[in-house]
């Protein structure tokens, strides 16, 4: 079985600094990619999986924290180390308090950054449900495939590269396919509460995917009368895969057998 290497995001205004700790890592078999800038970090995080982030908090145009935030409302578990030159009490509170998993105060050393690193990502596969997925193990359903493991959706026609939340989300109904998973299970489970804010984001994550799903049907849909939806599909048809959104209680991905 191939391990993959786990992925890093470094965020940190210093070319030096940031050069030096992208070199210790990658020499140390991780997968870094890097940014000078919160505001680039801050749009590219949800688009790559990364397991563990490094950010620093004196970034220029964007506060670290303020980043250190925006992240923790995208993704509550994905471990995150703060880098700072201040050291105080109150400092690192605050740091904690936002949702850090570790405090490193600069000036330090890059061998310990590293095992700080190599600490908390063991507490975290400690607690997941499977260490690693073999890069060509894949979940075969109707005419797609996903593969966990590099996050894609692939069908014969395409091969579409999802986003760490839409991967968990599909994930899940797989997990439960042809039966109804309730609003609350499903936001307890991906996004790791239940409120409106992360309720409105499930139902936009939804129809993102019921739109990659709808490849083996866009030919076999009837043609779409002003000011109505595309939902009804030709006479004799019935996509092999579906998302039904059973109206006020759930979704269920419906799979039928080739």
């Amino acid at each position: 079985m191939k391990l993959k290497k786990e992925k890093v995001m470094l965020v940190d205004s210093s070319d030096n600094l940031r050069r030096v700790i992208k070199d210790y890592l990658e020499m140390s078999g991780y997968e870094v990619t890097d940014f000078r800038d919160g505001t680039e970090a801050d749009a590219q995080f949800n688009k790559g999986l990364f397991d563990i982030c490094i950010i620093d908090v004196a970034l220029r145009h964007y506060d670290g924290f303020r980043l250190l935030n925006s992240m923790r409302k995208v993704d509550k578990n994905v471990p995150i180390i703060v880098l700072s030159s201040a050291s105080s009490k109150e400092d690192r509170i605050k740091g904690f308090n936002m949702g850090c998993d570790d405090y490193v105060a600069k000036p330090f050393s890059i061998e310990e950054l590293g095992l700080r690193m190599q600490a908390i990502l063991r507490r975290c596969k400690a607690t997941a449900p499977r260490e690693y997925i073999s890069e060509d193990e894949t979940i075969k359903f109707g005419n797609f495939m996903l593969n966990y493991t590099e996050m894609q959706l692939i069908h014969p026609k395409v091969t579409r590269t999802l986003t760490r939340k839409e991967c968990e989300l599909l994930k899940l109904m797989l997990d439960h396919k042809n039966k109804l998973v309730p609003r609350e299970i499903i936001l307890r489970e991906v996004w790791g509460e239940d409120d409106n804010t992360t309720s409105r984001s499930m139902d936009v994550f939804m129809t993102k995917l019921r739109g990659y799903l709808i490849i083996d049907s866009e030919d076999k849909v009837l043609p779409k009368d002003p000011g109505q939806r595309k939902t009804k599909y030709a006479d004799g048809y019935q996509p092999l895969v579906e998302i039904c959104n059973i109206h006020g209680t759930g979704f269920m991905l419906r799979v039928l057998d080739k």
